[in-house]
Formats: structure tokens, sequence, C-alpha cells
């Protein structure tokens, strides 16, 4: 049996890729994708400070990242690997080295970065985070 991967995805084109570069480089992989809802996120928008928005922000965030799973999912149909899904609520590094700790992954593949400009000076490199704290291996694709 292959390894159990982790392929952290937020939709950028270098988490897009970094599913295709991982799913080509072990065809015989099992993959969990995973999605993080990161809740700090809903403070930067306009209507942060309406009463309803956050759970209207959440409910959005849970519907974009199922849209996004599945798509991702669905371009290896094809293929023989086993693809699973999840998303979970947190900080995106911690949350990505946490599920990796407790769910028996063997490798993480992930995009060298998903955001850029000042957003990504100010909450640092996710991707550098999980090099510098996970248990397990990290490939980060270009």
């Amino acid at each position: 049996m292959g390894k159990r991967i982790l392929v952290p995805v937020d939709g950028s084109e270098q988490s897009r890729e970094a599913c295709d570069f991982a799913m080509r480089e072990y065809p015989d992989g099992e993959f969990v994708l995973l999605h993080v809802i990161n809740p700090t996120e809903a403070g930067y928008s306009a209507g942060a400070t309406l009463p309803s928005f956050s759970e209207e922000w959440f409910e959005r965030a849970k519907a974009d990242a199922e849209s996004l799973l599945e798509e991702l999912a669905d371009r290896d149909s094809a293929s023989e690997s086993r693809i699973s899904s999840e998303t979970v609520v947190g900080k995106p590094s911690r949350a990505i080295v946490e599920y990796a700790a407790e769910n028996d992954v063997d490798l993480i593949v992930m995009g060298s970065h998903g955001r850029s400009g000042v957003t990504r000076i100010l909450l640092g490199s996710v991707a550098e985070n999980v090099v510098r704290n996970a248990t397990v291996p990290v490939t980060v694709a270009r």
C-alpha cells in the first residue's frame, strides 16, 4: 500500500499544482485533501461588525471549501488513487501540522504559498511554519 499523503489546499494556483504534483508523483498514494477555514479572515471583511456576519461568513466558507475539495477530487477521478477530503477550522499552519500528527499521515505535499504581497508578509508563510513544525516529511511544490 502507498503512503498516506496530506495535501493542504486553499484554492490558490500553487495548492492546485501541489495537488497535481502529489497525485502524479505518488500514484499509489492515499490522499487527504485538507482545507483549513481560518476564522481570522472574517475580521478583515467590511461587514464584520454586523451581528449575523460571522455565521453567514462561516457558512459561505464551508460551502466554498466543499466546492473546492469536490473539484480537486474530481480532477483525478481517472486515477486509482484513494482520495478523501477534510475541512477543519483554525490557524492554517497549526491545523495542518496537528492534522498530520493525529491522522497517521506519512507525507505532506503543499504549495509554496497561497497568498502574495502584504498579506503574506503580515500573516507569515504557512508553508514555512509547516516545514518547521511538522513531525513528518514535507514536500513544498513550486
